[in-house]
């Protein structure tokens, strides 16, 4: 009996580990072949549902979890936490990349806005130029 339960626990384990990497390799894939049907074409950012769906993969994870740890399975709930780690750091790593593009995205957007307002302050003078740093970066994208 004691065999039967292990390796139900075992093979509990490794099913459900299984299933939620191909269930996510398999969204990975489709949101890359969006991406790809594109062929350079503008595609709608899938940050939103990445992070949609990790936040969810990490979620049922550790519910998972919880639940083989009621059914006295350890090997399995311990594999469910492991898991439910894992989709949380890539939610991390996910979340991370995407503030850092809006940041650097924002702050581009008001070093240039800051640049046009001198540039035209300097232009309303008449008696003084564009500084040379100025007029320079204004082209440089």
């Amino acid at each position: 009996m004691a065999n039967v339960k292990l390796l139900a626990d075992l093979g509990l384990a490794m099913l459900l580990s299984a299933l939620e990497a191909v269930a996510l390799v398999g969204f990975w894939f489709t949101q890359g072949m969006k991406q790809w049907a594109a062929q350079g074409q503008w595609v709608p950012d899938p940050t939103g549902r990445y992070l949609l769906v990790l936040s969810t993969a990490s979620a049922s994870a550790a519910a998972i979890a919880y639940g083989l740890a009621w059914a006295d399975l350890p090997k399995a709930m311990a594999a469910q936490a492991v898991m439910a780690t894992l989709f949380a750091l890539l939610l991390f790593l996910v979340a991370g990349t995407a503030w850092l593009k809006r940041l650097r995205r924002n702050r581009r957007r008001r070093r240039l806005r800051r640049e046009r307002l001198r540039w035209h302050e300097s232009q309303r003078d008449g008696s003084t130029p564009a500084s040379a740093s100025v007029r320079r970066r204004r082209w440089r994208l």
